[in-house]
């Protein structure tokens, strides 16, 4: 009898370019229905991985700078973990759509409004998540300093400068869509988990922007600030929430994102016979 060897069916690089550009396509081809419910699912995803943060970040002031960090960074990885193993939709996730536009797959026009509909519904579902913590009265743990973490952290990211956090938000989607691509070369639910942990680790602990938690992270501390006994500086409002943060990290998203996209299509497609056949 002939021994037979291990066989190791990870998928290279140029078979997850196709694998992304299939996915993209099929996402653009999905009902309104179905993309915005599964958008609100990975807002509120992506809440929990936030909140999980929030948490763990709590009296982390007394540890190493960045042994706190790397721990909060893993919290959030509850939140990716969530989104792609549930199979819900997520905008920064999504970015990576544009390999099926520049395959020819999918036009622009549908690109947009799928992208729009699955940020409307990211935005819903964020906010859900925020309205719901905030009244489960989890802000009162640890002697309220659970509540105190969660107001700084939205007044630091108002408090950001238009191009810092637009180059944040680059940093991060390329990350995040990095876990992302990642995961089209595994064959397990383990292996995507490992896949994503590492890069999203990294953003977090780098103190880069992503939208779609910043979608949970400022509404919440705009929601305690208005509950608040001590004073709260005046870059926490709703107007900063949307022209300091959330416009300019959300450009910087599609950049880091979609310019990631484009480049692995070009390096792995733009030459490929096959490509084309195979995406049908």
């Amino acid at each position: 009898m002939n021994e037979q060897k291990p066989q190791f069916n990870m998928l290279p690089p140029p078979e997850m370019a196709v694998e992304a550009a299939k996915a993209g396509l099929k996402k653009v081809q999905m009902d309104f229905m179905s993309k915005m419910l599964l958008g609100i699912l990975a807002g509120g995803f992506i809440a929990l991985g936030a909140d999980f943060y929030t948490i763990v970040m709590t009296g982390a002031a007394s540890l190493p700078f960045g042994v706190a960090q790397l721990l909060g960074g893993l919290a959030f990885c509850l939140g990716l973990i969530l989104v792609v193993i549930g199979g819900a939709e997520l905008f920064t996730g999504n970015n990576l759509i544009v390999m099926a536009v520049t395959s020819g797959q999918v036009a622009m026009r549908h690109l947009m409004r799928s992208w729009s509909i699955v940020y409307a519904g990211n935005l819903i579902g964020s906010v859900i998540a925020a309205v719901l913590i905030w009244q489960s009265g989890q802000a009162a743990f640890a002697n309220g300093a659970v509540g105190d973490l969660a107001i700084n952290i939205a007044d630091a990211k108002c408090s950001l400068g238009f191009w810092p956090a637009m180059i944040r938000g680059v940093l991060c989607n390329a990350l995040v869509c990095l876990a992302v691509w990642l995961c089209f070369s595994a064959r397990s639910t383990a292996d995507k988990i490992m896949a994503i942990i590492f890069p999203i680790t990294a953003f977090v602990a780098c103190g880069f922007e992503h939208c779609v938690a910043n979608m949970y992270f400022i509404p919440m501390g705009l929601f305690l600030k208005s509950a608040a006994a001590s004073p709260v500086t005046e870059n926490l409002t709703w107007a900063n929430f949307f022209l300091q943060n959330l416009i300019p990290v959300t450009i910087g998203n599609v950049i880091g994102g979609a310019g990631f996209g484009v480049v692995f299509w070009l390096i792995y497609c733009r030459r490929v016979p096959r490509y084309r056949s195979e995406m049908k």
